[in-house]
């Protein structure tokens, strides 16, 4: 049971690599903001199933999550911060090593962001495709690092 360190260094690998082969070999040449946005989903996916506990990695995850809710109402984009509050929370509903921790929660609990901005903002779902990928692939180095898997 690895602490937040391993988790955030396995993600940027992960997350890191897959953005630098899908750039080196043209399949998906997103700008450097862009790049910077997935891989803090990256990041912040690693984190999320063990936030529902003391930690320093639960520390690191809603300063960041209250971080970016604050830019998002300085810059009046409140439906995205209510989403951003709306996905913030979802740890606090079970256990530790819960429903956080299972297969079926790092394919769902991604939906978050293709669905709340496609089903109340009538966002394309296109442009939402890389950052629900980049949540998956955080999620899943965590639950690989907490074998999960095996």
């Amino acid at each position: 049971m690895p602490g937040y360190k391993p988790h955030l260094a396995v993600a940027a690998a992960s997350g890191g690599g897959v953005l630098t082969g899908l750039y080196w070999f043209g399949y998906y040449k997103p700008e450097p903001m862009l790049m910077a946005a997935l891989m803090a989903v990256t990041l912040m996916a690693a984190l999320f199933p063990d936030v529902d506990t003391h930690s320093k990695g639960r520390k690191i995850y809603y300063a960041l999550m209250a971080c970016v809710d604050i830019v998002l109402m300085i810059n009046k984009q409140y439906q995205w911060a209510a989403a951003l509050g709306f996905a913030a929370m979802l740890p606090a509903v079970g256990d530790h090593r819960g429903w956080t921790h299972t297969w079926w929660a790092m394919l769902s609990v991604p939906l978050v962001l293709l669905g709340i901005p496609l089903v109340f903002y009538q966002y394309p779902w296109k442009p939402l495709v890389p950052f629900y990928c980049a949540a998956i692939l955080g999620y899943f180095t965590h639950l690989a690092l907490d074998k999960k898997f095996v």
